[in-house]
């Protein structure tokens, strides 16, 4: 019998999750969300009994939810606010929902002996990376926003955890994650604005930004990977990097986006927020991770990180004439 705890289970990657694991036969799937940014409906189409939903907030440690690490086999940790601009204008929520959050998780995994934690973090850790692709013994990691502050926070409090108390860690560093319910990112802004106005796109910052994206199935057919290593290696935590091989800028996904809707002529109008063009105060401008470490354990992107967005904006669409 396994069961696993998923916090932020009722997000966009969490809900994909669930789907996976449940297809991969977990015996229980406990998700745990305060539905801040996660959806009731993103769960609401799976109809089985292994799956229990728990409506709680993560910065309070109720007795609702740390009862459940108690009898828990694997915890995958992937609540978290998920808006990298919010954290500028507002950074105690990110402290909050962030490190705090993930304070009390790793105290429940402590307290209620489970033995092995799975975390998404972010390529944000890498701050201004100056090499690419940037691979994960980069240094020095210098975040630029709070967003990523945050999550190297909490890698750090998890690599601790992991060698004071036997709890076996696999830090994944996310590259820009594309897919089915996603709710935030380019692809859902760029959308919202065409269909308010299909003749003018405003973009944040000058369209020179360049980033990788990775779809949520590779994302989470690299993660049984490096699950499968965690537990034959006698180390007490593993980081890995997950993303493409590739990059796109801005334009390039304006251009994939405007195509899928059928629309022409449509005016760019760039909105940089700082100096050098980027789209906020904070916003890593180029990324690019080396997947070579987890490409060594015979996993590959199926999708190219054009091939992802087109899948991912073509299911938003589909999924709003639904």
């Amino acid at each position: 019998m396994v069961k696993a705890v998923v916090t932020g289970g009722a997000g966009f990657i969490g809900s994909n999750l669930v789907e996976y694991l449940l297809r991969e036969d977990v015996d229980e799937v406990v998700v745990i969300d305060n539905l801040s940014s996660g959806r009731r409906e993103f769960l609401s189409h799976i109809k089985d009994g292994r799956l229990r939903l728990i409506v709680s907030d993560l910065k309070k440690p109720d007795p609702t939810w740390v009862e459940e690490f108690r009898s828990a086999d694997i915890v995958y940790h992937f609540a978290a606010n998920p808006e990298v601009r919010t954290s500028v204008t507002d950074p105690e929520i990110h402290f909050q929902e962030n490190v705090v959050a993930s304070f009390n998780v790793l105290e429940a995994c402590r307290k209620g002996g489970v033995k092995e934690l799975v975390f998404a973090s972010s390529s944000t850790v890498y701050g201004d990376a100056v090499k690419f692709p940037t691979p994960e013994d980069y240094h020095p990691l210098v975040p630029i926003s709070i967003y990523g502050a945050a999550k190297l926070a909490v890698e750090n409090l998890i690599t601790t955890y992991s060698v004071l108390y036997g709890i076996k860690g696999a830090i994944l560093r996310f590259a820009n994650i594309v897919g089915p319910r996603q709710s935030h990112g380019v692809i859902v802004d760029f959308i919202r604005k065409l269909r308010e106005n299909p003749h003018r796109l405003e973009i944040l910052g000058d369209g020179t930004q360049k980033k990788s994206y990775l779809h949520v199935s590779d994302l989470l057919k690299g993660m049984s990977y490096i699950l499968d290593y965690l537990r034959r290696s006698d180390e007490p935590f593993q980081i890995f990097n997950l993303g493409n091989k590739d990059w796109v800028n801005v334009v390039e996904i304006a251009d994939l986006v405007t195509e899928e809707m059928g629309l022409s002529n449509v005016e760019y109008v760039f909105k940089p927020a700082t100096p050098d063009g980027r789209g906020w105060k904070g916003d890593v401008k180029f990324m690019l991770l080396d997947i070579s470490r987890i490409e060594s354990l015979g996993w590959t992107p199926r999708l190219s990180s054009k091939e992802a967005l087109r899948e991912a904006v073509r299911w938003l669409l589909g999924a709003s004439h639904d």
